[in-house]
């Protein structure tokens, strides 16, 4: 690479951060905070076998697992203004992130309730707790601690899927690099630059699990 483009880069670079700062990260952690609540509902309808209710579950959780993100996010961008519905892009974009998160997080807090032993809970009736105190005070302490490191991977997978949201005109940090890119023909070195920045806030995040995970053991 020449000078001309280091020079590009170098300017480049705040314009692409900053995007990534303002748009990228809240876009993230409002979706995946979205994310757990949905998921964390979904779990508990299927572990506590409601009628009815966990028939939906399981249908929703079917439903998203079974279809590509991209085409969430044109079906609710572009498809539900045939309905009547018009989102802009930002909440569209929350809204996809949310329920494809929770979809797939809502498998891991299942799998992590059911792995507390029953006896346990069992303990929980004798002593005389109702089934909210137990999952309470008992099975989600322990099953969140199961959770953690693949619910930190979903995150981690999240920060990399909100690219996509270019795709319907968020102007987050891949549509920045884009734009720029359009605009000065530098495609691989644009490309590359962005791919660190994703990198690094990957690279952060993953530091921060590993943190996480090494108070857990201690408690």
């Amino acid at each position: 690479m020449d000078e001309r483009v280091w020079q590009l880069m170098q300017d480049s670079f705040w314009q692409l951060l900053l995007p990534g700062l303002r748009i990228t990260i809240p876009l993230t952690l409002i979706s995946f905070s979205l994310g757990l609540i949905i998921a964390l509902l979904t779990a508990m309808v299927q572990v506590a076998n409601i009628r009815g209710l966990k028939q939906i579950a399981r249908f929703y959780v079917w439903v998203i697992r079974g279809t590509p993100l991209i085409v969430q996010l044109f079906v609710v961008f572009f498809g539900l203004p045939d309905l009547g519905i018009v989102l802009d892009a930002f909440p569209s974009a929350v809204i996809v992130f949310a329920f494809n998160t929770g979809a797939y997080a809502s498998e891991t807090i299942r799998a992590a309730i059911e792995a507390v032993p029953s006896g346990q809970i069992e303990a929980g009736y004798c002593v005389g707790m109702n089934y909210v105190q137990i999952m309470a005070r008992i099975v989600l302490p322990q099953a969140m601690r199961t959770a953690f490191p693949p619910l930190s991977n979903s995150l981690i997978g999240l920060v990399k899927d909100t690219s996509l949201a270019a795709n319907i005109t968020v102007m987050e940090m891949f549509m920045s690099a884009q734009r720029i890119a359009a605009r000065t023909y530098e495609t691989f070195a644009l490309y590359c630059e962005v791919a660190v920045i994703y990198l690094l806030f990957c690279t952060v995040l993953t530091k921060l699990q590993t943190y996480c995970e090494k108070r857990m053991k201690n408690y």
